[in-house]
C-alpha cells in the first residue's frame, strides 16, 4: 500500500505502517484537518491485521512545530481542540506498538503527542519544547498527566513552567526519548527498530502494552478535559483565546 493523503503520507514497509507528517513548508505544524486525518489513519492501522507496528515521522527539516497558527486563525478553536483530543485518544488506545523517529523542531503538540508513543528515537540535535507557559495557555494533549509520569514531578514542573528548550540528547537522558542518534540516522534507526518488533509475537506485544498502560486512557481523557478548562480560565484572565496550541 502506498498512498498520499493531503497532509499525511501513508505507506507500508515490511509490516510497518509509516505515517509521515507532510507539511514541511510549515515544519509539519498541524491544521485541524491534519489532526483528524492522523486520528483516522491510526484507527485504520489499529484494525488492519497486516499492520504490526506504526512508525511516526516528519518530512522536511522538522518533526512537528505544533499547531499552525495561520490555520488556527482561519478556523475555530473548537475544531482544533476536538482534533487534538481525537489524535491523543487514538494514540492512547492504540493496541499495537508505536515508534516515532523525530528530528529538528519538536514543539508543543509535536512534543506532547510523543508522550503517548511507546518508543521514541530522537536526533541528538533536535530541539524539544513545551512552550505553554510562555504562550499563555495550559499544557495540552494530556501532558499534565503523562509528562510527570515519564520524567517525574519535579522535572515535569521545570519543563512546563520554564518553557525551555531541550536538546535531543537531553530528551533521551530525561526519558522523553528512548535513545538519541545523529540526525542523518534517525529515520533509518526508527525503521530498523520498528522492523525488529515485527519479528516478535504480535499478541504478546499487544498484551504487554495493555498491561503497561492499564487505566491510562481514562486518566488521559480526564486530563485533557481539565487542561481545556484551565486553558479557558487562563485565556479569560489574560484576555486571550485560552486555546492550547504549540507552534511558534
Amino acid at each position: 500500500m502506498n498512498s498520499e493523503v493531503a497532509e499525511l503520507l501513508v505507506s507500508d514497509v515490511n509490516g510497518v505502517r509509516v505515517l509521515s507528517l507532510n507539511r514541511p513548508h510549515r515544519l509539519n505544524a498541524f491544521t485541524s484537518e491534519a489532526y483528524f486525518e492522523l486520528a483516522r489513519e491510526l484507527t485504520l492501522a489499529a484494525s488492519d491485521s497486516s499492520v504490526q507496528v506504526v512508525l511516526l515521522k516528519g518530512e522536511g527539516r522538522a518533526y512537528c512545530a505544533g499547531v499552525d497558527l495561520f490555520a488556527l486563525g482561519e478556523a475555530t478553536g473548537d475544531e482544533f481542540s476536538r482534533g487534538i483530543k481525537a489524535v491523543v485518544l487514538a494514540l492512547a488506545t492504540f493496541p499495537k506498538p508505536i515508534i516515532a523517529a523525530v528530528h529538528g523542531a519538536i514543539i508543543g503538540f509535536g512534543a506532547t503527542m510523543l508522550l503517548h508513543v511507546d518508543i521514541v528515537i530522537t536526533a541528538d540535535d533536535a530541539r524539544w519544547r513545551f512552550p505553554f507557559s510562555e504562550l499563555g495557555t495550559a499544557p495540552e494533549a494530556g501532558s499534565s498527566f503523562m509528562l510527570q509520569k515519564i520524567v517525574g514531578e519535579r522535572r515535569a514542573a521545570e519543563l512546563l513552567l520554564t518553557s525551555r528548550w531541550v536538546s535531543g540528547s537531553e530528551a533521551a537522558e530525561l526519558g522523553l526519548a528512548t535513545d538519541s542518534v545523529p540526525a542523518d540516522q534517525v529515520h533509518q534507526m526508527g525503521q530498523l527498530v520498528a522492523e525488529k518488533l515485527t519479528a516478535m509475537k504480535g499478541p504478546a506485544m499487544v498484551g504487554a502494552k495493555a498491561l503497561l498502560r492499564r487505566g491510562w486512557a481514562q486518566e488521559i481523557a480526564e486530563a485533557i478535559d481539565r487542561e481545556s478548562q484551565v486553558a479557558g480560565e487562563i485565556g479569560r484572565a489574560i484576555g486571550g483565546s485560552g486555546i492550547a496550541w504549540g507552534a511558534e
